[in-house]
């Protein structure tokens, strides 16, 4: 069989740049920092790295706003040092990916500074400029990510131009060839620099309705606000703003450019959608992206609605698809919190299932030690785009800096130095668990072992595992007949059982030498526990 992609089967790691390590004591994480802790992700067993945005900002969007696509925020560190990440991570056998934000600048970018100065402007084009409807109305009836109208009026040139987040990110028109050629550019950029791909923001959304026709209304309760975020957001279906066809032409041109290189580069997408159909549409024929975000599985009720999520994704994606399972992100928070409610043994729990599906999986920073989201007060608040009130909750509260040991400053930073956002409690610490046979890092280590060893790449690497089997004659992911309220499948040589009850269950008959539990050694099941276990023959 022919060698799979890095991806297949691989564990990724996303890193919040500025919560991760502070080098100089300014209170915010930087690149050299990252270079000062890559022994962590080395000893974990970490395949990738996906950082959060490093390239130039104001940081109204913390990044996400960018004005240098080929450059590093200097609060961050320097190319020099991104070049520097690039070499030492490679050296323990982990690629680095970046993010990219397609779909949108900041509007001090030179682009938009230029576009918005008149309307013969050389880069008028590059962005989504509408006349305003009778009356001086916004052109339609499309919202922003906060829930007000998605235009911004620019008296200056009289038209609004679009944003789908903050007014300060204003939308990129990739009905322009131009812009086209401008992110060729970009990509080549970085992938001469030996970055190993890109996490790209927005995936869903760079094509707009070249008609700009006003979005249909999501039927919902008159009292709600907001509704699910993956239907839609403040009574309207995102039909026409995002998720439109045009946007997979993009893709396949990029990956054109992704697989020139050797090895070929990743392209990872936010493919921000509920329909299983249209996320498995993003991987195209092989000639999209490679790997996609399945946030129906984020949003998922743990563990209720995993195992038949699980089942209709792999149904869903084309043969020798690659599926993503994660539970976090710097959007919707951490599992630990959201799943289980900082529940230890719900975070094993979900943790072996994470690690042991077939595909790519993708931890988010703290996942690998429990962390929960933590509390962030009012006046502490640094995101502009939520807060307590706002459908997806505040942000903040998942990009809390990593606690390395429980000291002051938490290993983070220096104990006299005020960080960027607050730490959270020292008990939950990369020390206090490195050694601990029984802590939720040492577990996470196991799994991750288990996965580039028993469990193999190959085996688990590709969805299509769930229907036949295939390669070395191992059977890949399979569901197996469970009671009820037990999950049992095969996963390559091995057997993985989950109780997802609070009650105790019995061990499956097919289950041979255990490998690994996540609770103490037992009979049977205790409530919330996960056994992986060789697989007698069936």
């Amino acid at each position: 069989m022919a060698t799979s992609p890095w991806w297949q089967g691989a564990v990724l790691y996303q890193l919040y740049v500025r919560s991760w390590r502070d080098s100089n004591g300014d209170g915010y994480g930087d690149i050299s920092g990252i270079i000062e802790q890559l022994d962590h992700l080395s000893w974990l067993g970490i395949d990738g790295l996906w950082l959060s945005p490093t390239m130039p900002s104001p940081d109204a969007d913390w990044g996400y706003d960018v004005s240098d696509y080929t450059g590093v925020h200097p609060e961050l560190g320097t190319l020099g040092d991104l070049d520097a990440l690039i070499a030492e991570a490679g050296r323990r056998g982990i690629r680095v990916l970046l993010d990219l934000v397609p779909n949108h600048t900041s509007s001090a970018h030179p682009w938009f500074i230029d576009a918005a100065s008149g309307r013969d402007a050389a880069h008028r084009d590059y962005y989504v400029w509408a006349d305003p409807a009778p009356g001086g109305a916004p052109p339609n009836n499309w919202l922003d990510s906060t829930g007000k109208p998605a235009w911004q009026w620019h008296a200056e040139t009289g038209q609004y131009y679009l944003h789908n987040f903050l007014p300060a990110q204003p939308d990129l028109n990739w009905w322009q060839p131009a812009v086209h050629a401008e992110f060729r550019q970009i990509l080549e950029f970085w992938f001469n620099r030996g970055v190993a791909g890109f996490r790209i923001d927005v995936a869903h959304g760079l094509y707009k309705d070249a008609e700009l026709r006003d979005n249909p209304p999501l039927p919902m309760p008159a009292t709600t606000t907001g509704s699910d975020p993956l239907a839609g957001r403040f009574g309207q279906r995102p039909v026409y703003s995002a998720n439109r066809p045009e946007t997979h032409s993009v893709y396949r041109d990029w990956r054109k450019i992704a697989d020139s290189y050797s090895p070929p580069r990743l392209l990872l997408g936010e493919t921000w959608t509920g329909d299983l159909a249209n996320l498995a549409s993003y991987y195209g024929d092989d000639d999209e992206l490679q790997l996609g975000f399945n946030f129906p599985v984020v949003f998922a009720r743990f563990p209720a609605e995993l195992p038949d999520l699980v089942d209709q994704t792999l149904a869903a994606l084309p043969p020798g698809a690659c599926p993503v399972w994660t539970g976090s992100n710097h959007d919707v928070g951490r599992f630990p919190s959201r799943w289980c409610d900082g529940d230890p043994a719900c975070i094993r729990l979900a943790l072996l299932i994470l690690l042991t599906l077939p595909g790519a999986t993708v931890l988010y920073y703290g996942d690998e030690i429990g962390m929960t989201d933590v509390t962030v007060p009012a006046e502490l608040e640094r995101d502009p785009m939520t807060n307590a009130h706002s459908p997806q909750g505040q942000r903040d509260r998942a990009r809390t800096p990593m606690r390395w040991n429980a000291e002051p400053g938490g290993g983070f930073t220096g104990p006299a130095v005020t960080p960027w956002l607050p730490i959270g409690p020292a008990a939950v610490n990369v020390a206090n668990q490195r050694d601990e046979p029984d802590s939720v890092l040492s577990l996470c280590r196991r799994l991750i072992e288990l996965r580039h060893g028993e469990l193999g790449h190959g085996e688990l690497g590709h969805g299509e595992l769930s229907r036949r089997e295939q390669g070395r004659g191992l059977a890949g992911y399979r569901r197996l007949a469970s009671p009820p309220g037990v999950w049992t499948y095969a996963a390559g040589t091995l057997l993985v059982t989950a109780n997802l009850g609070a009650t105790p269950a019995a061990m499956p008959g097919n289950a041979g030498e255990i490998l690994l539990r996540t609770g103490p050694a037992a009979a049977g099941l205790g409530p919330w526990e996960g056994v992986v276990a060789r697989r007698d023959a069936d």
